[in-house]
């Protein structure tokens, strides 16, 4: 599976990330036989300062931000993955979206873990989602959802590879402070080594946020990283991979403790 990443700094003017969304993708084209593409958390509207209210800016899943990720899917022939704030009759889900090839909205995944650590509170922002893992099939491959702090919650990471996930897709807006690229990158090689997945983290750039974007194999190393600026990295995450790496090492058939496949989870299908 070929996967693109796109690291960028979305702006709190929706149609002005829209229109920066599309610039950049236009670097990318069908011929590079993409399967994959994914877009930070927040990508079509910034969470801006604490006291923002999201609400009014929040989209519903019909909107136009949706809109122009379909027709970025379909031009590509990829599925894409991308954060939105989605549209309720109260606060907002923080919510990531997955669009396949056909433009068809095959799935959404609201963000779990709101993120009320390091002195933010997401939480009065945002509605939390339901506790329940989302696994998609992308080109064959099931692919597993996370967003952000979801990161610092190895039991979910677990839980989607329960269900079947191979491939952990981790878009994010990772606050940039002290300490927090280590945690960033040490954490995105955590869940990839303990759970034997390739890791595909799309994250923000820019001054507020850490950026660097990656992908992790299964072994934990990073085969490719962004910087803190906009950008579109690449990469191929093979089932291949996987395979050997849980054959020679086996720790999740080695496991004494929650070994038993989770009986409730979503899955879709897009090719």
């Amino acid at each position: 599976m070929r996967v693109a990443v796109v690291q960028l700094a979305a702006d709190v003017d929706s149609a002005s990330n829209r229109e920066a969304i599309s610039r950049q993708l236009a670097e990318l084209g069908a011929d590079d036989g993409l399967d994959l593409v994914v877009l930070p958390e927040a990508a079509m509207h910034d969470f801006g300062s604490p006291d923002l209210d999201l609400a009014p800016v929040a989209e519903p899943l019909d909107g136009p931000f949706v809109a122009m990720i379909a027709a970025e899917a379909v031009r590509l022939g990829a599925t894409i993955v991308a954060g939105m704030f989605e549209r309720t009759d109260g606060l907002p889900f923080n919510t990531l979206v997955v669009v396949g090839p056909d433009g068809a909205l095959r799935m959404t995944y609201r963000k779990i873990h709101l993120y009320d650590s390091f002195g933010y509170r997401e939480s009065e922002r945002l509605l939390p989602g339901d506790l329940e893992p989302v696994v998609v099939d992308v080109a064959g491959r099931p692919v597993g959802l996370m967003t952000c702090y979801d990161l610092r919650f190895p039991e979910l990471a677990r839980e989607l590879v329960d269900a079947g996930a191979e491939v952990i897709v981790i878009p994010a807006a990772w606050v940039a402070g002290d300490h927090k690229l280590d945690h960033w990158r040490t954490l995105l090689q955590a869940r990839a080594i303990e759970n034997t997945v390739h890791v595909v983290a799309a994250a923000q750039g820019g001054d507020r946020y850490t950026g660097h974007s990656l992908v992790a194999d299964p072994w934990g190393s990073i085969v490719v990283e962004a910087d803190s600026h906009s950008q579109v990295i690449q990469a191929d995450v093979t089932a291949d991979d996987v395979a050997r790496a849980r054959e020679v090492n086996p720790s999740l058939a080695n496991r004494r403790l929650g070994n038993d496949r989770l009986p409730n989870h979503r899955t879709s299908s897009s090719s």
